[in-house]
């Protein structure tokens, strides 16, 4: 079988192929670098890694494309009143994404485009438009797309644009109401606004022509795939549709993605009710980096998640009972033989996991399968009926399973470290759990001489010294684990 996904222009599931004889085009809108990064936002960049790293195991060439948006209304108004060029005041919160998304596993894509270094494409794009008559200039000296030049204008989002009304504009870049505006290409310049000096006059572009000429330069007039959160589908998507459309006569992306937002704690996340969290802020509070992901993924891209705290620490025990099957597997001590029923559940197990993602990106459906498995292991090896010859082929689906999902490498402790590490820097660790602070106060080498102590004491018999020892790093977070091979530790 192969790969099929929801596509929003059409309202079906489809097959999602590439052109012939070229790589799968794939435009994935990033982020607007004004602030730190939410959770709602890393929802939709963790399923847009899950899609890619799927499509990579299936061997499928890939052409991936993110933006970074760093201009537009929001960066104007934070830098003025910040009292610093647009350039110094987004390299902060562009770095601090990427190091998100490094923090969550996620793959970067072959292009990272800034909107900043393709201002000659948008200038060219919108030109176009003008020549084409689908664009004109404003008695203020900015350029405003034509919606009425459009009729296919509404088919993405599927709302009802019978009463427009011809002629209305808006120059924000962003606006949520029903009703469709002529909306701005580019801004003419105020005074003291940062802005380029164009052939259009000195302005600088909106935000929508940002991605019509970035995902035109990079992936042709027409391509595969076009990916983003829900709330962008009107009107960013709709309007990148229209102006691209206009200016090239083709299909811009023949297949839409749209990733759905989450809940908090059953609500909608807003910061005026105080459930707005960064990733930072989870970092801080003391959860792990591979369980926010794990989280993340619980709910098929489609399907709205309710993000919990309980559901947080429920994806910690999770992960932890991942890994712990891995480590009991690759301990080994299996009687010799092989377990044919175990065989045939690890490739039923196999065939499940890859049928679910190819089944419109069901991750709950590939999750299972795999979680199913473990549970048949661990319940075969407790009764002596898991043999040495299962071990390999389990071991094959557990990494076939984390080249998608990305949790068994434990790089909790290293991300968690770095969240400190910004936190002192930019003078917020008293957003930090005490109990986070404390434990990460043990270094690995403190904490690594504490179990040589131990150790020490134990084979000299003192074992009311070797339990205090082991107690002390327990109410700081640090868990003991005796076996054969010698003590393994782990933060709790």
């Amino acid at each position: 079988m192969a790969l099929r996904l929801y596509n929003t222009l059409s309202g079906q599931v489809e097959e999602v192929a590439p052109q012939p004889g070229r790589p799968l085009g794939i435009y994935a809108c990033g982020p607007t670098v004004y602030d730190y990064g939410h959770i709602g936002n890393f929802r939709t960049f963790v399923h847009v890694d899950i899609l890619r790293r799927f499509l990579e195991q299936q061997e499928m060439p890939l052409r991936h494309v993110m933006n970074i948006t760093d201009v537009d209304d929001k960066i104007m108004r934070n830098a003025a009143a910040a009292g610093k060029p647009i350039g110094d005041y987004t390299a902060k919160y562009e770095q601090a994404f990427l190091e998100d998304l490094d923090a969550l596993g996620v793959e970067q894509p072959e292009y990272l485009a800034r909107a900043t270094e393709h201002i000659p494409q948008m200038v060219s794009l919108i030109e176009k438009l003008v020549e084409r008559g689908c664009a004109y200039r404003g008695e203020n000296g900015s350029y405003y797309f034509r919606i009425a030049s459009f009729p296919g204008y509404g088919k993405l989002s599927k709302k009802d644009l019978a009463g427009m009304e011809d002629g209305a504009r808006v120059d924000v870049d962003e606006y949520d109401k029903d009703s469709a505006r002529d909306f701005a290409l580019w801004k003419a310049t105020k005074p003291g606004e940062f802005h380029w000096d164009t052939t259009l006059g000195a302005g600088r572009p909106g935000w929508h022509i940002e991605c019509s000429a970035m995902a035109t330069e990079y992936l042709g007039d027409s391509f595969d795939l076009h990916i983003g959160g829900e709330d962008l589908m009107f009107p960013h998507h709709e309007n990148e549709i229209a102006q691209s459309e206009s200016a090239t006569g083709k299909t811009f992306a023949r297949h839409w993605m749209h990733v759905r937002f989450l809940l908090v704690e059953g609500k909608k996340m807003s910061k005026s009710l105080g459930n707005f969290y960064t990733l930072r802020d989870l970092l801080l509070r003391g959860y792990k980096a591979s369980a926010i992901r794990f989280l993340l993924t619980s709910v098929p891209y489609r399907n709205q998640l309710n993000f919990t705290f309980d559901g947080l620490v429920e994806s910690t025990h999770a992960v932890e009972r991942l890994r712990s099957f891995a480590d009991r597997l690759r301990k080994g001590g299996f009687p010799a033989g092989m377990n044919p029923t175990l065989l045939a559940a690890t490739k039923h197990a196999d065939a499940a996991f890859t049928a679910g993602l190819e089944d419109d990106l069901n991750t709950a459906e590939a999750r299972a399968a795999i979680f199913d498995l473990v549970r048949l292991a661990n319940s075969s090896a407790d009764r002596g009926e898991l043999q040495t010859e299962n071990v390999a082929p389990i071991l094959e689906v557990l990494a076939k399973f984390d080249a998608v999902f990305a949790v068994l490498e434990d790089r909790d402790d290293a991300v968690t470290r770095l969240a400190l590490q910004w936190a002192e820097r930019e003078g917020r660790m008293g957003e930090a759990s005490p109990d986070l602070v404390a434990r990460y106060s043990l270094t690995e080498e403190r904490i690594d001489q504490m179990i040589a102590d131990r150790n020490a004491a134990r084979k000299a018999r003192d074992f009311a010294r070797a339990d205090a020892i082991r107690q002390e790093l327990a109410t700081k977070g640090i868990l003991l684990e005796d076996s054969p091979d010698g003590v393994r530790w782990r933060r709790k």
